[in-house]
């Protein structure tokens, strides 16, 4: 059994807690982990790629868990997160890595090809599918699909508002997202995610008779100690910055290397996620020209890797496996 280990590195200004495993000069994996979880939620993955044969590092990527939480919200923009994980191929000598992200980490691995194309050997998506750059600002879209209605990103954009519904009990807001936002959340969860009203997004949530059973009580109680001890604006600031991402990717602003990605991308995700409901999959092909496969859990929900780790070490396994 392989056991990961933690360390700090600082890059790109900021301090990020890794967690490590395999050997260095072993071909790199980065695994970045989504909203609102930690590295930790890679736990199965680390020591099964690790076994495999691959150095895979996991950051708390910025404003999360153990590393920099910076005050400002610009911070948390897109540039900044992808040179946070360049960095981190930097501090292992790694020229190139296959990227590896999760809900809101699949943004952040399927824009990393753009800004440093000749340092992608890969690319995995899970539950986020890339899609073309949107023809106005995403929030200006939102408002006009959703209207009066709820929808938790537009939700998110005020500063303090959020932050002090999920803050203000961090145990009920992750055991209402655990077991909320899973495979059994059923339908009438969904509708009354986009309900008009004043309820505010974990008050949305069903409080779940017992938690599900991909995490134990133990494992539950990790992410709220940390949580606890960070709160959740960190992590709210990268939804801020949904609209100054679009204007940075805007090619004419001088920013990206390439318009699209030229590595090999795979996308996984649970049947039964929420997020493919309003995540199109039917242009994707437009944004991925380097390859693109697509394999999808039936009857999983969002919190993919825990949910079902061992299909999704199998599915990356073969993916990692099968490239030149």
């Amino acid at each position: 059994m392989i056991t990961p280990t933690e360390r700090l590195v600082e890059t790109n200004g900021v301090t990020l807690r890794v967690t490590e495993a395999g050997e260095r000069g072993n071909p790199v994996v980065v695994l970045a982990h989504g909203f609102p979880e930690l590295a930790y939620s890679w736990r199965h993955q680390i020591p099964a790629l690790a076994a495999a044969g691959y150095h895979v590092l996991a950051p708390d990527q910025r404003g999360y868990g153990g590393s920099s939480r910076p005050e400002a919200i610009e911070d948390y923009n897109i540039i900044e997160l992808t040179a946070d994980i360049a960095g981190l191929l930097d501090d292992v000598g790694a020229e190139r890595a296959v990227l590896v992200g999760h809900d809101w980490g699949s943004p952040v691995v399927t824009n990393f090809p753009l800004f440093y194309p000749d340092r992608v050997r890969a690319v995995a998506a899970l539950s986020v599918p890339p899609i073309p750059r949107s023809a106005a600002p995403p929030t200006q879209i939102w408002r006009g699909i959703f209207g009066d209605n709820f929808f938790y990103i537009l939700y998110f954009q005020e500063p303090g508002v959020a932050d002090a519904e999920l803050d203000g009990d961090p145990a009920r807001t992750l055991r209402r997202m655990m077991g909320g936002l899973g495979a059994d959340a059923g339908e009438a969860a969904a509708q009354r995610m986009v309900a008009p009203g004043p309820e505010g997004f974990i008050d949305r949530l069903s409080e779940p008779q017992r938690l599900p059973g991909w995490i134990t009580e133990a494992e539950l109680e990790h992410y709220v100690a940390e949580f606890t001890r960070t709160g959740f604006t960190g992590p709210l600031n990268w939804y801020r910055n949904f609209d100054r991402n679009w204007e940075i990717t805007d090619p004419a602003a001088g920013n990206v290397a390439a318009t699209t990605i030229t590595a090999p991308l795979l996308f996984l995700a649970g049947s039964a996620d929420p997020v493919l409901g309003f995540t199109p999959r039917d242009r994707v092909t437009e944004v991925a020209t380097g390859g693109y496969r697509e394999v999808l859990l039936e009857g999983a929900g969002h919190w993919l890797q825990q949910e079902r780790p061992d299909e999704v070490n199998a599915a990356l396994l073969e993916f990692l496996g099968e490239l030149p």
